[in-house]
């Protein structure tokens, strides 16, 4: 008797590459949506779906790239308590992606720094080396990590809070990215989901410490469009209402994320850069610092257009190269993306998933069993 060959399962902590788990080269769909109203009719449409075969192994590539997230996220999670130095978490989870996703230069890797924002920091947050900051009981943090395979994104985020106290400022969050996931589709205007989202996110209050606050939508962060080796490519999901009459398109990527805070609802720029990405549209532009062209050229052979931190550089044996980096600031061809902050003693928390508009269905790519 020939026994059937089991499907490999992962291990504990993960190790196996998601690509060994899955023997036929075929990954897991993402949760499905249909269109509704006047695009009903794609469900249906011979041509829509003919479209969809021919777009097959992109969709198989982003999908591998969110089983990776969902494992990732899944081990982090089981795995995370107060008192760990936030560094830790960082390089525990950047290996874990490293390891699962079969990492391979700019073909398959990291799309961009975990962020590990906590409280009022709403984003772009992560340690620089030699940070000591260690996670607390009473904080709130975004894990926002992305993935890509072949350039195509996958960007999903989570809020980790272990005080009980914060859990509706978590739900409202939660409920509000599911909110514009579910009012996403082709041809719907990009103020309608930024509207729609507003008003769940509002709907919610949280007591803090004896304190009510009425939680808000952080106006001026938004969701974005994804292109290959390109995290915002051009279009912005409001997460309040009043902002572009512009519509979805069939065939786009996004990213659908909302952040509800405690204080002002509005981020300004402070703390310390880690998080920086090469200009995707700057053409050559002539160096004069032979160390600026050097590092320039790490760069475009580790990261190309995909954002980076100072902790990768480090990791890659780049040493002294603030100045450098500075000059390439300076000169325009790298963009400085400083933490994002809302008033102190505020708190905030985020969700975020990836989704495909595609021509038949509406597929959250990045879903779990988890949110």
């Amino acid at each position: 008797m020939w026994k059937k060959k089991e499907q490999p399962q992962q291990t504990d902590p993960p190790t196996i590459p998601v690509v060994e788990l899955f023997p036929s080269g075929e990954f897991p769909e993402g949760e499905i949506q249909q269109y509704k109203d006047d695009n009903l009719w794609r469900t249906t449409s011979e041509e829509k779906k003919e479209l969809e075969r021919l777009e097959k192994p992109i969709y198989n590539s982003i999908r591998q790239a969110a089983e990776v997230h969902r494992q990732v996220r899944k081990y982090v999670k089981q795995n995370l308590k107060p008192g760990m130095l936030m560094v830790d978490i960082c390089e525990t989870l950047e290996n874990t992606v490293r390891k699962l996703i079969s990492e391979n230069g700019l073909q398959a890797g990291i799309a961009f720094p975990t962020g590990c924002s906590l409280n009022w920091v709403a984003a772009h947050w992560t340690p620089n080396s030699g940070d000591k900051t260690v996670l607390q009981y009473d904080d709130v943090m975004k894990l926002d990590f992305g993935t890509h395979i072949d350039g195509h994104i996958v960007d999903c985020a989570f809020t980790v809070a272990f005080n009980p106290m914060f859990d509706p400022l978590l739900e409202a969050s939660r409920e509000a990215t599911n909110t514009g996931i579910k009012e996403a589709g082709i041809d719907v205007r990009l103020c309608d989901v930024g509207a729609a989202i507003q008003e769940v996110m509002e709907s919610y209050e949280v007591e803090i410490n004896g304190k009510n606050f009425q939680i808000k939508s952080v106006r001026n962060l938004n969701g974005h469009s994804i292109g290959p080796y390109q995290i915002h490519a051009g279009k912005s999901v409001p997460i309040v209402k009043g902002g572009e009459q512009t519509k979805m398109e069939e065939g786009e990527v996004y990213a659908i994320e909302t952040f509800a805070s405690t204080g002002k609802g509005f981020v300004r720029e402070d703390l310390e850069c880690s998080h920086y990405m090469k200009n995707f549209d700057i053409g050559h532009i002539p160096l004069r610092l032979p160390r600026a062209k050097q590092l320039l050229a790490t760069i475009n052979k580790n990261f190309s257009t995909l954002a980076f931190c100072r902790r990768y550089l480090d990791r890659l044996g780049e040493t002294k190269y603030l100045m450098a980096l500075k000059n390439l600031c300076d000169s325009g061809i790298i963009q400085p993306y400083p933490p994002l902050c809302d008033i102190k003693s505020s708190y905030v928390s985020q969700f975020e998933h990836t989704i495909l508009l595609r021509p038949t269905c509406k597929e959250v790519i990045s879903r779990g069993d988890d949110y």
